[in-house]
């Protein structure tokens, strides 16, 4: 796997807070990475460092295998970050044009607008005269004009409706299937279900989790399996079996919990309760989100 992304031991105080501390990991090519955490847990203050508009205090951070602020790196590399800034007085397609010849292989136009969902009335307005959702498709085409090789999203989909949020992933994915490295962080939790093949969970500046997101879900949440079943039928044979974690009801349907929902399924089945519209409740990831950043457990993967 060729590294992309490596950091080692990285620290970043400020005067007398620790916002990372001792952050070690290494990202290769073609990965999809999200950097989760609460507020404060150290998520953009890692990535302004590895985009180099940070110097970490102690420990080293390499983007192919060189400095972030070399400019070979810099021509590799795109961003969309949370707030949109834009140089007024210049159409939006006057600013992919000026962008663009910054990079010595900068995407073809055509397949940027295509990739990005500009229209023709997007491309001819002035930057100023942008509204929200204009801005962060332009923010968007910015961070591809390069053609770089690894990507950085910062909440990229914070103020998008529904349908551009669906085109911006589809468009991640088609990244991605291309070889591009792509990190992103979100509060969306179910993006980083969908879309990420690897989680970084960040609390108080360090990482309580590193592993996919069926990992973490599997090692963190607890799995049940749920079903329906006639009101007066017992459930008491159930609790016999040391397999089973807990049983409870919950809008008309009884979950079993077990880390073991292979064994459950074939004991609903061997004690013939009735149990139909049986599903694998795998857990989510907000559970474990939860549970490893609510300091209840110290398991991390």
């Amino acid at each position: 796997m060729n590294e992309i992304v490596s950091l080692l031991n990285v620290t970043k105080s400020f005067q007398h807070k620790t916002a990372v501390n001792d952050v070690s990991f290494t990202i290769g090519k073609g990965e999809v990475v999200a950097i989760l955490g609460p507020n404060g847990a150290g998520k953009t203050t890692t990535i302004s460092m590895i985009l180099g508009l940070l110097h970490p205090t102690a420990g080293e951070v390499k983007l192919f295998n060189h400095k972030p602020q070399e400019k070979q790196v810099r021509e590799k590399i795109g961003t969309m970050l949370q707030e949109v800034s834009v140089m007024p007085g210049l159409k939006v397609h006057e600013i992919l044009q000026l962008i663009r010849c910054y990079y010595p292989h900068p995407l073809a136009m055509p397949e940027l607008i295509n990739l990005t969902g500009l229209t023709e009335q997007d491309l001819k307005t002035r930057a100023e005269k942008l509204s929200g959702g204009q801005k962060r498709r332009l923010s968007f085409a910015l961070a591809l004009a390069g053609n770089p090789e690894l990507i950085i999203f910062d909440e990229p989909t914070v103020g998008m409706d529904i349908t551009s949020r669906n085109r911006f992933w589809q468009t991640v994915h088609h990244l991605a299937d291309q070889g591009k490295t792509i990190i992103f962080s979100t509060h969306y939790l179910q993006e980083a279900d969908d879309a990420a093949g690897r989680i970084l969970l960040f609390k108080d500046g360090a990482i309580v989790a590193d592993g996919t997101p069926a990992q973490i879900k599997a090692r963190i949440s607890k799995q049940s399996v749920s079903f329906i079943v006639d009101p007066e039928i017992s459930l008491e044979t159930l609790y016999l079996h040391s397999e089973i974690d807990d049983i409870y009801r919950k809008n008309n349907r009884v979950y079993v919990q077990s880390n073991n929902t292979d064994r459950v399924l074939e004991l609903l089945f061997q004690e013939k309760i009735g149990a139909r519209d049986i599903q694998i409740e795998r857990g989510k990831l907000e559970e474990a989100f939860e549970q490893l950043t609510s300091g209840t457990t110290k398991e991390a993967i």
